[in-house]
């Protein structure tokens, strides 16, 4: 089953292109929609494990600066994370299984010693959570309704991708969309520009999560070290802090796969446990940062998880 089949138009009445639209991916098998919505046409998702559907407004950016970011869509990233947490906090299979655990796991690149992962590897229920360049924040809604300890939202702090944001959270978030009846009591939404770590925001919350959401975020290269910087700053030490990284490759490999630079992530204490591909239709593969053939790049996505970097032992009767 398809991604995006949880998504439909909140509006009343559908335009005819619209529906076009939402069928191309059955019309033209090998094309998908990549992001969804718009200011004028709000989205409902609608998931089998929760009570009612979710509402989700989309912003109308002021400037062309703030539409150039792209968080006024939902993106397939959102939905794939948001669907990874639903069934880890759950305990419920997705359609296709992860391919970082089961008979799959040969897909996936993995750090030496890391642990096997498949869908409870996602399971938020007790953790910390923030989420980067949030757009709609879907995940971190999914993780609110279902037993996150406490929930973070942040996105570029244009005030109306930020306004969307605290409505899309304040409404989505209350207590008769989970399925417990109950939802987080620690939610906020703040502006956050990554790599701007010299705020009261920022300062109040270093090193204060167990799960950093990325979705989508990988599109600029040149904002790579500010993201690497924001997800070492906030992510807790440890060896169970994690952060889930899930992006399209819809403005090309080369724009997005440096990120994943080994030495740049060392840099900040950062390394890759697993990364692998993963459609919109679930088939996956493994992760490569080029390929000959990639006309049908807009289906895929990849998916990592980061852990904190070892510490190397200082050797003995070396100079510190």
């Amino acid at each position: 089953m398809s991604l995006t089949t949880r998504l439909t138009s909140a509006n009343q009445a559908d335009e005819v292109e619209d529906f076009l639209a939402d069928s191309l991916g059955v019309v033209f098998p090998d094309d998908v929609m990549t992001l969804h919505g718009d200011a004028s046409n709000a989205l409902r998702y609608t998931s089998p494990h929760l009570p009612k559907p979710l509402h989700i407004q989309l912003a109308d950016p002021d400037s062309e600066d703030d539409r150039r970011l792209f968080g006024h869509y939902l993106w397939n990233s959102s939905l794939m994370l948001a669907e990874f947490v639903e069934a880890g906090a759950l305990d419920v299979q997705l359609l296709r299984p992860l391919g970082c655990g089961g008979e799959d796991s040969r897909l996936a690149t993995a750090a030496p010693g890391a642990d096997r992962l498949g869908e409870k590897a996602f399971d938020v229920r007790g953790l910390d959570t923030i989420e980067l360049g949030a757009g709609t924040a879907l995940p971190s809604i999914m993780a609110a309704l279902l037993g996150a300890k406490s929930v973070v939202v942040t996105d570029y702090p244009a005030p109306p991708i930020m306004e969307v944001l605290h409505k899309n959270v304040a409404h989505n978030t209350q207590p008769v969309f989970s399925p417990s009846g109950a939802a987080s009591d620690s939610i906020l939404v703040d502006g956050h520009a990554w790599g701007q770590l010299d705020t009261p925001f920022a300062r109040a919350r270093r090193r204060g999560f167990d799960r950093v959401f990325v979705c989508d975020c990988l599109w600029m290269p040149w904002q790579h070290a500010n993201l690497r910087a924001s997800i070492d700053w906030f992510m807790k030490d440890g060896p169970t802090s994690r952060a889930w990284i899930v992006a399209g490759f819809h403005t090309g490999r080369q724009n997005m796969s440096g990120f994943f630079n080994e030495r740049a992530l060392a840099g900040s204490g950062l390394e890759v446990e697993r990364i692998w591909e993963r459609d919109c239709d679930g088939a996956e593969r493994a992760w490569a940062t080029e390929r000959k053939d990639d006309s049908l790049r807009k289906r895929w996505m990849v998916v990592a998880v980061l852990r904190r970097k070892a510490r190397q032992p200082v050797a003995s009767g070396s100079e510190t």
